[in-house]
C-alpha cells in the first residue's frame, strides 16, 4: 500500500515535471540573458519524458523510484543541466533506498546530499550564480521551521519565501560557472534561471500543498 510519504515524493516529482513543462520559455528567456539559452527547452525534455513514462517507474520504494527518474533526466536532459539535475535526484535516491517512509529529517538529509553532489559534479558553491543560490538556502529554512514544530504546509510556504528571496538576490551576483560566467559583469544585473527555477518550483509546491493527494 502507498504511504503518505511516498505518496508526497510522487506529488513533488511530478510537479516538477510538469512546472518545468510549463515555463520551458519563461526558463529559457531567463537563461538568454547572458547564458546560451538552452535551459528552459533543456528541462522540459527530460522532464517531458517523466510525464510520458510516468506508469512504467519502478516504485518498489522511494529510492528506487527517485533513480529510474535520475536516469531518465540524465538521459535526455541536455548540456550541464542533465548531470546536475540527475545528480540531485540520484544522491537523494541513495539516502531513500528500500526505504517507504520518510521523516522531515530524512527529506533534510536527502537535500543536503543532493547539494553536495552538485557542488561535486559542477565544481560551484553558494555565491557562484546558480541554483545553489536558492537550493541551500531554501534548505535551510527547510531545517529550521521543522525544527519550529512547523506543519508541512508551512514549511513548505516557508521554504518557497527563502528560495525566492534568495533566487531574486542572484541578480547583484556576477557568474563563475556555466556559458554566463564568459560574460563577465554583464551577468550582474540578472537573475540566475536556475536558482528562478527552484524558486517557482517551491512557489507553485506551496500553493498545492494543502490540495495535494493524500493516502487515508
Amino acid at each position: 500500500m502507498t504511504t503518505q510519504s511516498f505518496a508526497d515524493v510522487e506529488f513533488v516529482v511530478r510537479s516538477i515535471a510538469q512546472i518545468c513543462l510549463d515555463n520551458e520559455k519563461e526558463f529559457g528567456d531567463l537563461d538568454a540573458v547572458v547564458g546560451d539559452g538552452d535551459f528552459g527547452y533543456s528541462l522540459a525534455r527530460g522532464f517531458e519524458v517523466v510525464v510520458k513514462d510516468w506508469d512504467t517507474y519502478d516504485r518498489s520504494d522511494i529510492g528506487t523510484f527517485l533513480q529510474k527518474i535520475a536516469v531518465a533526466i540524465t538521459g535526455r536532459i541536455g548540456g550541464t543541466s542533465g548531470p546536475i539535475w540527475g545528480t540531485a535526484f540520484l544522491r537523494g535516491a541513495t539516502l531513500a533506498k528500500g526505504r517507504d517512509e520518510l521523516t522531515g529529517d530524512d527529506v533534510v538529509a536527502m537535500l543536503r546530499s543532493a547539494i553536495d553532489g552538485i557542488k561535486a559534479r559542477g565544481n560551484a558553491d553558494v555565491g557562484d550564480k546558480t541554483l545553489l543560490d536558492a537550493l541551500v538556502p531554501m534548505t535551510d529554512t527547510i531545517e529550521a521551521s521543522l525544527a519550529a514544530g512547523k506543519d508541512g504546509a508551512t514549511v513548505v510556504a516557508d521554504a518557497a519565501a527563502s528560495a525566492r528571496e534568495a533566487a531574486d538576490a542572484t541578480v547583484s551576483m556576477l557568474a563563475k560557472r556555466g556559458r554566463a560566467a564568459y560574460s563577465g559583469e554583464r551577468s550582474i544585473g540578472s537573475v540566475d534561471a536556475g536558482a528562478t527555477a527552484v524558486a517557482v518550483i517551491l512557489e507553485r509546491l506551496a500553493a498545492q500543498w494543502p490540495d495535494r493527494p493524500t493516502v487515508a
